[in-house]
């Protein structure tokens, strides 16, 4: 074994020591499994990216997955083809009717929030899904165009081994508490604002 110079044995003696700290903090988590609630939020771009990213590495594990997308219209978009690819494995229902600046129509949008949450329940109730996307979900629920009691219990309340992943702007405190997993994406910078238009492949 060569003679370590002064910075290679300091940086080898941190290291260990941050070796050690992370084998007692992996040590000290006892328990092997449990399906989680992820919220995904906040005014920076990506959330919904997140949940799809999730979603395929739960694909690559072989699960059976289901999307629901409030809000979203019908467009085309590339992790809907994606997925497609999946099509044994992937339950995917677009509920939503365009944003709620395009519809214009608080009455309609509450009833494609409702026909939106009735599907999720029932892809809840099905044992064969590990993981569920509730794309924009907390738009609607901003809106009040669902009542969040009832979906705080429904979730509270799901199959111990489901993982639910909830995406949009503006989550709800109720929502944000009853979760395992909160992210905020963060604003910095966007190229929107700059003037370049929404992308195929990045936006959508």
């Amino acid at each position: 074994m060569t003679d370590l110079t002064e910075d290679e044995a300091r940086h080898r003696a941190k290291m260990a020591r941050r070796k050690a700290l992370q084998d007692a903090a992996v040590a000290s988590r006892t328990i092997p499994e449990k399906g989680l609630l992820i919220v995904h939020t906040g005014a920076g771009k990506g959330k919904s990216t997140a949940g799809f990213g999730l979603l395929m590495r739960a694909l690559g594990h072989g699960w059976h997955v289901g999307v629901v997308q409030f809000i979203k219209g019908t467009w085309e978009t590339g992790e809907r083809a994606a997925v497609a690819r999946f099509a044994d494995l992937v339950s995917w229902h677009v509920m939503g009717e365009g944003f709620t600046w395009e519809t214009q129509d608080r009455a309609r949008d509450i009833r494609a929030a409702q026909a939106g949450w009735a599907k999720a329940r029932q892809l809840m109730e099905d044992p064969k899904i590990r993981l569920l996307l509730l794309d924009e979900l907390n738009i609607a629920l901003r809106f009040d165009y669902l009542p969040l009691d009832e979906i705080i219990a429904t979730l509270r309340g799901r199959r111990p081994d489901l993982h639910v992943v909830v995406t949009g702007r503006n989550a709800r405190p109720e929502l944000i508490e009853a979760a395992d997993l909160v992210t905020e994406m963060k604003l910095v910078k966007h190229h929107y604002n700059a003037g370049v238009r929404a992308q195929a492949g990045i936006e959508f």
